[in-house]
């Protein structure tokens, strides 16, 4: 049994920022690609970076140059540094870590004040 805990989300103005950690635990070695996905209200989730084993990483276009993702595979945790956030990026954040299967987290809120 595998399970992904997030921490980090909340309320954050305009401008500001935060950091989102999503640590594994469970019956597994290592994983895969790691990443994080997002929903907001009324719309699909979609990726916002993902980080493979080796640490080759992959943003969405719209958080490019703000989000920064990393990891530590001793811990098999995935990290999200979120800086100069927007109001259009108030939505549910999901990490993800692939083995033989894709596993989620049940989600942490980041919600960004105007």
């Amino acid at each position: 049994q595998v399970q992904l805990v997030e921490s980090g989300g909340g309320l954050v103005q305009a401008g500001g920022s935060l950091r989102l950690s999503c640590a594994a635990s469970g019956n597994i070695f290592s994983f895969n690609a790691m990443g994080w996905y997002r929903q907001a209200p009324g719309k699909q989730r979609q990726l916002v970076a993902d980080i493979t084993s080796g640490g080759s990483t992959n943003y969405a276009v719209s958080v490019k140059g703000r989000f920064t993702i990393s990891r530590d595979n001793a811990k098999n945790t995935v990290y999200l540094q979120l800086n100069s956030l927007k109001p259009e990026d108030t939505a549910v954040y999901y990490c993800y870590a692939e083995a033989a299967y894709v596993y989620w987290g049940p989600g942490t809120q980041v919600t960004v004040s105007s």
